[in-house]
């Protein structure tokens, strides 16, 4: 892919030749990719944390994720993929400031030091931690066990993101998300970034955004739906995003 943009004459030239304006969308877009697919090889994600844990993700993705929490007040947050921490402590402390829910975290392993870290933190009050598999059975009744009756579920899938772990994780959790709360399915970037720098030899199709497809054609009480956007005065600014498909919402 060649791509031209020439500050002075105020144009891009794309890889069909065609000119166009700089600073119109077209351009923009292309740009918003280019910079997604870039800051994937470069590890820009790893640069940020919430509430002194680190947290691997773009700052874009955790502003639409706030929206999306606001504008549906789940009670219950579920997730699946720990790492250090940072999602759960970011999830929690906006429950906090709203004044109501949880978060259960689930993951194959849990370092010690990060569970420390976790447990430690002013947020955990609000944060439970499920070590095991999440596709596990026993897993899975562990987490729908802590849920309780009326309680409004959203779930966000963060761990293995391999075609088939994923399909599985949407098979055991996508049941426990309430009618108008969302299911959001991560790094669907896997498929835009393929064969970059930092990449697997199979991510072209071993990726969340086929089995997010093949869900939604089994599925019909979910639908695939962006983040809410409350405030935009933004032009049709690009999404730029590691979430691309990844947003579902149940009927």
């Amino acid at each position: 892919m060649k791509i031209t943009f020439d500050t002075e004459a105020r144009t891009a030239t794309l890889a069909d030749g065609r000119e166009i304006d700089l600073f119109g969308k077209e351009a923009f877009d292309t740009l918003a990719d280019l910079w997604v697919r870039l800051g994937w090889v470069r590890k820009y994600s790893y640069a940020f944390s919430w509430m002194g844990r680190p947290i691997i993700q773009l700052p874009d993705d955790m502003v639409r994720i706030q929206e999306a929490i606001f504008a549906t007040r789940p009670d219950v947050i579920i997730e699946t993929g720990v790492a250090h921490g940072g999602s759960l402590v970011f999830y929690a402390s906006l429950f906090e400031m709203m004044g109501h829910g949880r978060v259960i975290g689930v993951d194959i392993e849990i370092r010690p030091h990060n569970r420390a870290a976790i447990e430690a933190h002013p947020m955990k009050q609000r944060i439970t931690l499920i070590e095991g598999g999440s596709t596990d059975p026993l897993t899975v009744e562990k987490v729908r066990a802590l849920v309780r009756p009326g309680e409004r579920v959203m779930v966000i899938l963060d761990s293995n993101h391999a075609k088939g772990h994923v399909a599985d994780e949407l098979a055991a959790y996508a049941p426990m998300v309430t009618p108008g709360c969302h299911l959001l399915v991560q790094d669907g970037v896997m498929d835009l970034v393929a064969g970059m720098p930092r990449t697997g030899e199979d991510w072209s199709w071993n990726n969340p955004r086929p089995a997010v497809a093949e869900f939604l054609a089994a599925n019909p009480e979910f639908r695939a739906a962006k983040s809410p956007r409350p405030f935009d005065e933004s032009q049709e600014v690009p999404d730029c995003s590691h979430h691309p498909d990844g947003w579902l919402i149940r009927a």
